[in-house]
C-alpha cells in the first residue's frame, strides 16, 4: 500500500513532505556560509611628525607695587611733626616725620660731654709724659756724668752716690713708661666715648622717619602728638606711614604646573587692561622657579613701566604668553591620545597592519596637537578617531586622515 502525505500551503499547492524537508535543509546550509569578499576595518591614521609647538596661555594677573614698606620708628617717642599725607609723592631720603625723644637728646649731650672729658684727660696725660720724659733725661744725664767721673778717677765719687744716681735714673724711666701707659688708656677711653656718642647720635637719627626710596605715600597711620612705640621692642607697634614705589609695577600672575617648565625670562607677553581699555606689550622679568604647593602654580612677574601713574596697584589684567619649546617636538593630534586613564595611551598601526596599544609620555599641548616625549617614533601611524572600536592585535587597513592638515591650518590661522 502506498501512503502519500501532503501539505497544502496557500499559493503553493501540494508539496510532498520529503520535498519540504529538502527545502528546509537547503535554507539552513545557506545561512551558515561566510560571505565572499570580506575586508578589514578602516583605521583613520596620521603620521607622528616633528614640529615646533607654540602654546598660548592666557591668565589673569594683578598689579602690585615694585616696592612697598610700612615705616616704623626705631625709638619710642611723640610725633613732633609729620610732613606728608596719603597721595603725596616723596623722594628718597626725604624726612617724612620727626619724633620728640627728650631722654635721647639728654643721652646725646652726655655722650658728647664724655668725649670732651676723654679728650681733656688725654691732653693731661700727654703733658705728664712730656714732663716725665724731661725729668728722665736730666736724671739719666747726671747718672752718666757721675759714672764717667768715677771711671776716670776711681774713688773720687762715693759708691753710695753712684747708686743713688742710677736708682733715680731707673725710677725716672719707669715713670715715663707709666705715663705712656696712662696716655694709652686715656686714648682707648676716648674711643669708647666716641663709640657711645656715635650710638646715641645714630639713635637720635632714628627719631626722623625718612623715605627709603622715591615713591608715593599710600597710607598714614599717625598724627602730630601721637605716641609711637619702638618697632624693635614692641611687635604690636603701629607704623607711621606706608610708602609704595609705583613708577614701575610688578604684574604678578600664576602659571599652571603643566606650562610652568616652559616659561622663561624674556618671553613676550601681551597685557590687556580692561579697566583702562588698553593693551600693552611686556616681557617676563622673573619667576619663583618653584611651584606653590597649595595652588600647583608658579608665580611669574612682568615689570610694567608706570611713569604717568595711570596704573594703580590692585588692578587686574589679562596676560597672554606665547609659551614655546625650543627645537623640534614629536607631535600628534590631540584626539589621538587617550588621557582618561592613569597613563596616556595611543593606538598605533604597525608595519603588519595590526593595532598596537602604546603608553606614552606627553609634554606641552596646544588646542590641536600634543607633544609626545617617549613611547612613539617619528613616522609611525597613529589612529586618530574611534579608538574604542579597535582592539590590540586587530588587523586593519590604515587610511591617512586629513585631521593633521586641518589642525595645521587652524593653528596657523
Amino acid at each position: 500500500m502506498n501512503i502519500n502525505f501532503s501539505v497544502r500551503y496557500p499559493g503553493l499547492g501540494r508539496l510532498t513532505l520529503l520535498s519540504y524537508a529538502l527545502i528546509i535543509l537547503c535554507g539552513c546550509n545557506h545561512s551558515v556560509q561566510q560571505p565572499a569578499g570580506s575586508t578589514n576595518p578602516i583605521a583613520p591614521v596620521v603620521l607622528a611628525s616633528r614640529a615646533t609647538l607654540a602654546n598660548i596661555l592666557t591668565v589673569a594677573g594683578e598689579f602690585i607695587p615694585y616696592q612697598e614698606v610700612e615705616l616704623h620708628a626705631k625709638v619710642a617717642g611723640y610725633i613732633r611733626s609729620i610732613h606728608v599725607d596719603i597721595g603725596d609723592k616723596v623722594k628718597q631720603g626725604e624726612v617724612l616725620a620727626v619724633l620728640d625723644v627728650p631722654e635721647l637728646q639728654a643721652q646725646v649731650q652726655g655722650a658728647q660731654a664724655g668725649v670732651l672729658q676723654s679728650q681733656a684727660e688725654i691732653l693731661r696725660a700727654t703733658n705728664e709724659v712730656t714732663r716725665d720724659e724731661a725729668n728722665y733725661i736730666a736724671l739719666h744725664a747726671a747718672a752718666m756724668r757721675l759714672q764717667q767721673a768715677s771711671d776716670a778717677r776711681p774713688g773720687l765719687i762715693a759708691q753710695q752716690e753712684l747708686d743713688d744716681a742710677h736708682a733715680k735714673d731707673e725710677a725716672a724711666a719707669a715713670q715715663v713708661d707709666a705715663a705712656k701707659s696712662a696716655l694709652s688708656a686715656m686714648q682707648q677711653q676716648l674711643g669708647v666715648s666716641q663709640a657711645q656718642k656715635q650710638q646715641v647720635s645714630t639713635m637720635e637719627e632714628y627719631s626722623r622717619i625718612v623715605a627709603p626710596f622715591t615713591g608715593v605715600v599710600t597710607w598714614r597711620y599717625a598724627d602730630t602728638g601721637a605716641l609711637i612705640q619702638a618697632g624693635t621692642s614692641n611687635a604690636a607697634s603701629a607704623p607711621v606711614v606706608k610708602v609704595s614705589q609705583t613708577s614701575t609695577l610688578r604684574l604678578r600672575l600664576p602659571v599652571p604646573e603643566a606650562v610652568a617648565p616652559y616659561v622663561h625670562d624674556g618671553d613676550a607677553a601681551t597685557i590687556r587692561i580692561d579697566a583702562l581699555g588698553r593693551t600693552i606689550s611686556g616681557k617676563v622679568t622673573r619667576s619663583t622657579g618653584e611651584l606653590d604647593m597649595s595652588t600647583r602654580s608658579m608665580q611669574v612677574e612682568v615689570d610694567v613701566p608706570n611713569a604717568d601713574g595711570s596704573l594703580a596697584p590692585g588692578m587686574y589684567a589679562q596676560v597672554t604668553l606665547n609659551v614655546r619649546r625650543s627645537g623640534d617636538a614629536l607631535v600628534v593630534p590631540i584626539q589621538a591620545v587617550d588621557t582618561s586613564g592613569p597613563q596616556p595611551i595611543v593606538l598605533v598601526v604597525n608595519t603588519q597592519s595590526r593595532v598596537e596599544r602604546r603608553a606614552v609620555q606627553t609634554g606641552i599641548a596646544t588646542a590641536n596637537r600634543i607633544e609626545v616625549l617617549n613611547g612613539l617614533r617619528e613616522g609611525e601611524q597613529v589612529i586618530v578617531a574611534n579608538q574604542a572600536s579597535f582592539q590590540p592585535g586587530e588587523l586593519v587597513t590604515a587610511k591617512q586622515s586629513a585631521m593633521a592638515v586641518a589642525n595645521d591650518a587652524t593653528e596657523g590661522h
